[in-house]
């Protein structure tokens, strides 16, 4: 294993919002990149766009012999059903025979999901008039619905000073500021994400 390659959903169709987007999911997994590093291992994180964009890249790495560990990290978009692998190639109807179990994460049922976990941070984000109680309150957010996720959302910033919430506008700046220990709180595939490849990284 010569590093860790993780091919990520999300960043639009402009090079700078994949960009901006690749710089904030890279902070909240920067435990993980600083263990690359300490061991000198290869780090890269790829914002893709569509999560089609992601699966092909993560596909075409794998298929092509990268010495890296490849992984793909993308949405859930439902309830999950069974594995991270066998849920996409359910609900997405990808054929995911190629992959290891452990290089298929998701943020589940979105990345707003991992977003609204602090709600602190979104507070001190969002400012005056900002109304932190109408979020969800389960303690495990993956069971909540992505569009009560993203409603919620909408709901408790909608009176203050910034724009309402643009997930390629804003996501990567709110990424910077969340802390991940609480979303691994109350996202277990999040925990599962820092476990897995944190393991593959202290083995290398």
């Amino acid at each position: 294993m010569s590093g860790v390659a993780i091919y990520m959903e999300g960043g639009g169709v402009s090079r700078d919002a994949k960009e901006d987007l690749r710089r904030g999911m890279e902070t909240l997994l920067q435990s993980l990149k600083d263990a690359a590093r300490a061991k000198v291992l290869h780090w890269k994180l790829v914002a893709c766009g569509a999560r089609n964009e992601a699966f092909r890249r993560f596909r075409n790495a794998v298929n092509n012999g990268d010495d890296a560990t490849v992984v793909l990290l993308v949405d859930a978009e439902d309830p999950v059903k069974g594995t991270p692998r066998q849920h996409l190639q359910s609900r997405d109807g990808w054929d995911m025979q190629f992959a290891d179990e452990d290089t298929v994460h998701l943020m589940v049922q979105t990345m707003e999901t991992w977003i609204v976990a602090d709600t602190d941070a979104l507070g001190t984000y969002y400012g005056q008039h900002f109304n932190g109680k109408v979020l969800p309150r389960a303690k495990n957010l993956e069971e909540v619905a992505r569009a009560d996720v993203e409603r919620k959302l909408k709901q408790a910033i909608k009176r203050t000073m910034k724009p309402r919430y643009h997930k390629i506008k804003h996501a990567s700046d709110l990424l910077k500021r969340i802390d991940v220990e609480r979303v691994k709180d109350r996202c277990p595939h999040c925990v599962r994400l820092f476990d897995v490849i944190g393991k593959m990284i202290d083995a290398a």
